[in-house]
């Protein structure tokens, strides 16, 4: 028997529905924060040389995990507007699309890895011994590519049917995996790096044979694969790359903006560096429930678009805003009273912890504002609109915060100046946000009875 689509019961309750989607979706990310930690926490242990050669390799899996996770939105808002349209067929060729990205995309990259990937971690400054290390660590992680991509695909697949558990206790295999592989190959076998490159191959493997088993064999998902199919559809292609392409575009610009601020910041002190790379972290980690309503909203969206159910549309995304701003505004209250006790957990480092604290109290000002801007651009994409993200990202990044604080370093103002600089972009593109969101409602004609 067919197994039916999420629709009738995300119509039935949409509140309670975006958050048995958001729930999985927060745990696997503090999974995936997880395994991160654990690969670092294992590389440290063999040294600092071997940590700075890892650190070299980071900044191009951003760029292909920004890829992935673009790629990954566009797949999830078109497979959930087929899946509200009661049109299977294409929500299945979008599928088969993403699963054709996915084996392009790894040819291309895992191509590419091995014939520049010295090349390109001495460009970003790799040398001497740190230099092979790095590209010892890139060269085993090279032949990974595709099962990073793969399961990421698989994941944006699944979410745009409504189903999150699976990805996220798949992703906990994985970690429990990497947790029990890293030491016995990092230290057992003696490998380095090229142990935790092995382990993270290794537990990529399992997660990408679960996904397969669940979606082949044991066909638990509502999207069938027909591999017999596999040949490009221009059209369904344009849905997912005109979503994609600008949210990969925005993590990139993401990252640039953080070299950018950190390189306006050394020239406070370095201190001011760590006490802004210090909060950046703990940012990750609390608006990961902001992320995981956003993400949900994004399939929730998408199939109540396409089964033109305005009314409710309407009513989901205005109680997740409302939702995310409460979370936030909490945050906000308990960080201003425990900043002070917070940043020494991150270091014992008096001025980092003087700054640290200052930024925090300052930034933790937007945070509602944040939340507000995350939702709104996610409900456009669910749309099929994904140049919104885009300019939002370049005004707040680029137009703002970068000039605004190296113009206030020049004219000598002090540090506070620069985090002021960042809560008025931050307002501005939750602004911004917000107008492209409600301008889309208008144009297709979204209102509620």
């Amino acid at each position: 028997m067919e197994k039916e689509s999420r629709l009738k019961a995300f119509l039935a309750n949409p509140s309670k529905s975006m958050w048995n989607m958001a729930l999985p979706i927060i745990a696997g990310m503090m999974v995936q924060t997880l395994f991160n930690v654990v690969d670092i926490m294992f590389i440290g242990w063999l040294g600092a040389d071997e940590v700075t050669a890892v650190a070299f390799v980071s900044p191009l899996f951003f760029i292909i995990i920004g890829l992935g996770v673009g790629i990954g939105t566009g797949a999830t808002a078109t497979i959930a507007q087929y899946i509200g349209k009661k049109d299977k067929t294409n929500a299945e060729k979008t599928a088969n699309q993403t699963i054709l990205i996915g084996f392009f995309s790894t040819i291309i990259l895992t191509v590419l890895g091995v014939i520049y990937g010295r090349e390109l971690l001495y460009v970003l400054g790799a040398e001497g011994n740190i230099l092979s290390i790095s590209y010892s660590y890139l060269r085993i992680l090279t032949f990974g590519l595709g099962l990073v991509i793969f399961s990421m695909f698989f994941r944006a697949v699944l979410a745009g049917e409504g189903e999150t558990k699976i990805p996220m206790i798949i992703g906990l295999i994985g970690t429990i995996l990497n947790l029990i592989l890293d030491p016995i190959l990092i230290f057992t076998f003696e490998l380095g790096v090229r142990g935790a490159a092995f382990a993270t191959i290794i537990s990529q493997i399992v997660m990408v044979f679960s996904y397969l088993f669940i979606i082949f064999i044991k066909k638990s998902t509502y999207i069938e694969f027909n591999l017999r199919d596999l040949q490009f559809d221009r059209f369904i292609l344009s849905k997912i790359f005109q979503i994609g392409i600008p949210s990969s575009l925005s993590m990139l610009i993401i990252s640039f903006g953080q070299v950018v601020m950190n390189k306006i910041l050394v020239n406070y002190s370095t201190e001011a560096v760590a006490a802004y790379q210090i909060v950046s972290r703990l940012d990750m980690l609390l608006f990961m429930p902001i992320l995981g309503i956003a993400i949900s909203l994004t399939t929730i969206v998408g199939m109540f678009y396409g089964s033109q159910e305005f009314e409710k549309l309407l009513a989901v995304v205005y109680y997740g805003i409302n939702r995310a701003v409460v979370i936030t505004t909490m945050s906000v209250i308990i960080l201003f009273l425990l900043a002070n006790n917070i940043l020494p957990v991150f270091s014992s480092n008096s001025l980092v912890i003087d700054i640290g604290v200052t930024y925090l109290k300052i930034i933790i000002l937007a945070y509602p504002a944040v939340g507000i801007s995350v939702i709104c651009s996610r409900v456009c994409q669910a749309l099929g609109q994904g140049m919104p993200l885009l300019i939002t990202t370049i005004t707040r990044v680029i137009l703002l915060t970068a000039p605004m604080s190296y113009y206030f370093y020049l004219i000598g103002k002090p540090i506070e100046w620069v985090w002021y600089s960042q809560v008025f972009a931050i307002l501005i593109a939750a602004a911004i946000s917000y107008f492209w969101m409600r301008f889309y409602f208008k144009k297709f004609n979204i209102f509620g009875a």
